[in-house]
């Protein structure tokens, strides 16, 4: 496709427009629009001055901060791919995704010196590493960069509607994550449907609390508030405390948020929801998982009818679905009810619902659930297979199983992978089992989600021991520790002499889980 304006364009308008305005608030430090483009453009300059440019790719792992936003619009405004990591991943897992996106820069936080050093010997395309804290030797001083650049001009690259701009990593079924390339295009049209569909009325007057990683779904949601002039406030840690995120809710008047059930669930269940004003609330936005029905109902009683609920993976940036508002309701029985659901689709895409071969199928009918427009990923970078797979007949195959109502509404029945969602994380069992079965005391392994009151659902690992000693649960878990981050871990370990197979020889996880409940092992519907 054609030249579209480069999304680091957003920041920059704001900026002329709103300059005396605060832009960012962390701890005790307030940016206006101006101070931080002026710090982006700043940086900017420096990596142009050390040889970054169009194309390239910036590995970020980092807490968010101020260095997060920066390092995002800064990589946008320069026409290179924003690569942000969950800060929790191992240095082997950071390894991977910095040998297989290619980059060129490594931006980093403290106390993550390990995962520089396994990126340094993992990928030979890695030129610069930039220190956030304290740079080592060889490393630039993020600081000391800025400052060099002060006052440089703004600045931003020509770009074209598929050049790249975040390599959003997500995992399959394979266990090896793998990078969704999203658009300077697509993006643009991901923030515009974000401010119909999800914040409709969202002006300069608003304000963002930030309650998860930038890294991922927040730092989406990052960008549309950016895109009108509210402003972000991030949590002074990266721990969760409901009691300091009701405290800034308050003290500024936060009108919208991005999280998960989990974490809505732990915000209205602490008793500090009861101690501080949140009537500025108007969209409480979840994503990630489904919320339990009673769940939904205790947060609509707390916090109103400001519940939004939408589904969307990151190779569609959460533009498959919305549940607005209003069809959030507390009475079961009323005409807008919907129960289950995860609503329509959103403005400009097409949800069909398809068999495995590859037919539309009608209202109420199960299948893989597909979806198409201009919302839909570029592809995953250097991998052909995937895409194969992923993109044919021109629909993106979400791997989830659904079916929709006579009116549109979208209800999601289980999935195609052994994947399960973890507190709103996407964990892929392979990850956790391959790692297992490296143990001397393993022999076999099988790991999958179940229920779970807390988390949404938590894994739990079959093992069969290797010479018939078992070891013990908690070495299990300390093997795991370094190698694997700890939300993928499984919350119970069950030792069977066997796992059942196949015909084929395969494993089947539905037979695994019906013996762990005949079993005793688990209570239905409680998880372990």
């Amino acid at each position: 496709m054609g030249d579209v304006a480069n999304l680091g364009r957003l920041l920059s308008d704001t900026a002329r427009r709103l300059p005396g305005r605060p832009a960012l608030v962390w701890r005790d430090r307030t940016w206006t629009w101006r101070e931080l483009d002026d710090r982006v453009n700043a940086l900017v300059a420096a990596m142009k001055s050390l040889g970054i440019g169009k194309g390239d790719r910036v590995l970020v792992q980092a807490r968010n901060g101020n260095a997060m936003l920066e390092s995002c619009w800064a990589t946008f405004k320069l026409g290179a791919a924003w690569v942000p990591t969950n800060y929790r991943l191992t240095p082997p897992e950071i390894a991977w995704l910095g040998q297989s996106s290619g980059a060129k820069a490594f931006l980093y936080d403290r106390g993550f010196g390990e995962h520089v050093d396994a990126v340094r010997a993992a990928s030979p395309a890695l030129a610069h590493v930039v220190a956030l804290d304290a740079p080592r030797s060889g490393e630039h001083a993020y600081e000391a960069l800025l400052s060099r650049h002060q006052g440089a001009p703004c600045w931003e690259e020509e770009v074209s509607y598929d050049d790249p701009l975040w390599f959003f990593f997500t995992s399959g079924t394979t266990g090896k994550p793998k990078a969704a390339v999203l658009t300077h295009g697509q993006m643009a049209y991901v923030v515009t449907n974000h401010l119909a569909d999800l914040m409709p009325g969202l002006g300069d007057g608003d304000a963002s609390l930030v309650v998860a990683p930038l890294s991922h779904g927040a730092g989406v949601h990052m960008l549309v508030n950016v895109a009108r002039g509210a402003k972000t406030v991030l949590l002074p840690t990266e721990k969760m405390d409901p009691e300091e995120a009701w405290r800034l809710v308050a003290a500024h008047r936060v009108s919208n948020m991005f999280t998960v059930p989990t974490i809505v669930k732990m915000l209205i269940e602490d008793p500090s929801v009861d101690r501080f004003d949140h009537s500025s609330l108007r969209f409480v936005i979840y994503a990630g998982a489904p919320m339990y029905r009673a769940d939904q109902k205790a947060a609509l009683q707390k916090l109103g009818p400001v519940l939004v609920q939408y589904f969307g993976l990151g190779e569609v940036t959460g533009n498959i679905t919305v549940l607005p508002a209003h069809l959030h309701t507390l009475d079961d029985a009323a005409p807008e009810a919907r129960l289950g659901t995860c609503g329509y689709p959103r403005t400009g895409m097409e949800i069909a619902i398809k068999s495995p071969d590859g037919k539309h199928l009608a209202a109420g009918e199960k299948g893989e659930i597909c979806v198409r427009g201009p919302g839909v990923f570029h592809g995953y970078w250097n991998n052909p297979e995937a895409n194969a797979k992923a993109l044919k007949d021109g629909w993106f195959h979400t791997g989830d199983l659904g079916h929709v109502d006579a009116q549109g509404f979208l209800y999601i029945t289980g999935r195609a992978s052994d994947m399960y969602i973890s507190g709103g994380a996407n964990v892929y069992p392979r990850e956790c089992e391959e790692v297992l079965l490296t143990h001397p005391g393993v022999s076999e392994v099988a790991v999958l989600g179940v229920p779970d009151p807390k988390w949404g659902e938590s894994g739990v690992a079959v093992v069969v021991p290797a010479g018939g000693a078992e070891p013990a649960e908690d070495e299990l878990m300390r093997f795991l520790d370094g190698r694997l981050a700890k939300y993928k871990w499984p919350r119970r370990v069950f030792f069977w002499p066997s796992l059942p197979k196949s015909g084929y020889g395969k494993v089947p996880k539905h037979l695994i889980r019906e013996q762990l409940y005949q079993r005793g092992e688990l209570q239905q519907d409680r998880g372990p």
